[in-house]
């Protein structure tokens, strides 16, 4: 006879959201079991955010060195560098090693138990894992996300997806990026610093089409100076893995064969509902993801979803904060998930922030606003750091000067988005901003800049 465990919450999936919430489940005196198939930490900590911010620094690095070897400005003179992938990569898995046994140490600590193995869901109180079943009063479900595949693509051999590219066993010479939204430059971008020749297929008119045209210009220039090349408005037809060719259709029609010993596959990112007898529930639906309410709950009681399976914005930080109110929740608290905003964050080089509306969805909303931007030209922070291109933008409400929205594009300024998404939780107007002294030299200056020329008197424009 099969033994049946009894406990209060039972989590499937170890992410940002699903650790997040055991966590403050164990805070809050709740009995929780969480079920993890793979590492914990999930896609963010293992194959996704963390390990491409390692990359992207040792990019960075090297790049810089490289730099430095050849002429500086600054006076500073080195040998050309090599480079030891092996090491780098090594380093970048330490890093995560380290993050992904805190987490497990965390979650030891507040009384959580943590069974490997994969979830399959009976109903919507039972769950069997590797034949153990589990009751449970409140179901989590924290699946996360899996890569947008191509079928024209199939993933094996020449043809990777971002997994693959974070942790290289040497580097190609030529590495084709498709996609060319923030996970295809970031990596992209990343590779190129490290020496590689590195094209972009994009099927749409420019990089980045999910942010407006100003913002990404800086990173459209940087792109052409690192010698990245560009194929805008084509299409991938698909790839000869004996001539090393991938096929792309042009704007008008022909067929192009680009040469390439690998291929990234970088098109987006689905809610995984895939593989643990979801459709057993018969849950709403909302498109490819699961439709839940602002306490994310779903359409049955006491089944409850968050992060990247309930669909967009699909970011780490929003799963977190679902994981910890779904914790509270259950816990007797009342709450509901309604944040002014939710930072989006693209680590490419130079970096962008969009926090809260665009001038463009101002606009859509019929609401007359004014629109202030101050350059990190005239910064003296940015000067200093090798950085004058780029700035950051305010948008506020005419009549009330209540602040709706802040972009940015600069090195360093995803440190901004803290403020930014401060600023408007808390209702800040633009006199808020402009009357509150930032530390100099900062970058941050250029934040009280902008709401001072959204004012009419910007000091140092």
């Amino acid at each position: 006879m099969q033994q049946t465990q009894n406990t209060t919450l039972l989590i499937i999936g170890g992410g940002p959201g699903g650790y997040v919430a055991a966590i403050r489940a164990g805070q809050l005196g709740i009995p929780t079991v969480l079920v993890e198939g793979q590492a914990l930490g999930g896609t963010c900590l293992n194959i996704g955010c963390i390990p491409s911010k390692a990359l992207i620094h040792v990019a960075e690095q090297f790049h810089q060195t490289r730099h430095h070897s050849q002429q500086s400005s600054l006076g500073i003179k080195v040998s050309p560098p090599s480079l030891d992938i092996g090491q780098s990569v090594a380093w970048k898995d330490g890093i995560v090693d380290r993050l992904t046994s805190g987490v497990a140490a965390l979650l030891k600590k507040h009384g959580v138990k943590v069974i490997h193995g994969w979830a399959k869901i009976l109903d919507g109180k039972n769950v069997e894992v590797d034949g153990q079943r589990i009751q449970c009063e409140h179901l989590l479900l924290a699946t996360g996300s899996s890569s947008v595949e191509l079928p024209m693509l199939p993933l094996g051999g020449a043809i990777i997806s971002s997994t693959e590219a974070l942790a290289p066993k040497a580097l190609p010479k030529h590495l084709t990026v498709v996609g060319g939204g923030y996970i295809g430059l970031e990596l992209g971008i990343a590779y190129r610093k490290l020496g590689v020749e590195v094209s972009v297929v994009e099927a749409r008119e420019r990089i980045l089409p999910t942010y407006d045209s100003e913002l990404t210009a800086p990173v459209a220039e940087s792109i052409k100076k690192l010698g990245i090349t560009l194929y805008l408005k084509h299409s991938v037809e698909g790839f000869d893995a004996d001539k090393q060719h991938l096929q792309v259709r042009d704007p008008a029609g022909e067929l192009l064969q680009l040469d390439t010993d690998q291929v990234l596959v970088a098109v987006g990112r689905k809610p995984r509902i895939q593989g643990f007898n979801l459709e057993c529930l018969d849950l709403k639906m909302n498109g490819a993801a699961v439709a839940i309410d602002e306490r994310c709950q779903t359409s049955m009681r006491n089944v409850w979803a968050i992060g990247d399976l309930s669909g967009e914005p699909m970011l780490a930080h929003r799963a977190m904060a679902q994981g910890e109110m779904v914790a509270e929740i259950i816990a007797g608290k009342t709450r509901r998930f309604e944040p002014s905003a939710i930072a989006a964050v693209c680590f490419t080089d130079p970096e962008l922030v969009v926090v809260g509306k665009t001038p463009e969805n101002a606009e859509q909303d019929g609401l007359d606003c004014i629109v202030a931007q101050f350059p990190f030209a005239a910064n003296g922070r940015a000067m200093t750091l090798e950085s004058k291109s780029g700035f950051v933008r305010v948008v506020a409400r005419r009549d009330n000067h209540l602040i709706l929205g802040w972009q940015a594009v600069g090195v360093g300024v995803s440190e901004l988005s803290t403020a930014f998404a401060q600023s408007l939780e808390m209702g800040a107007r633009l006199e808020d901003v402009a009357g509150t002294i930032h530390a100099h030299p900062t970058l941050g200056e250029a934040v009280q800049e902008a709401a001072l020329r959204a004012l009419g008197h910007a000091l140092h424009l």
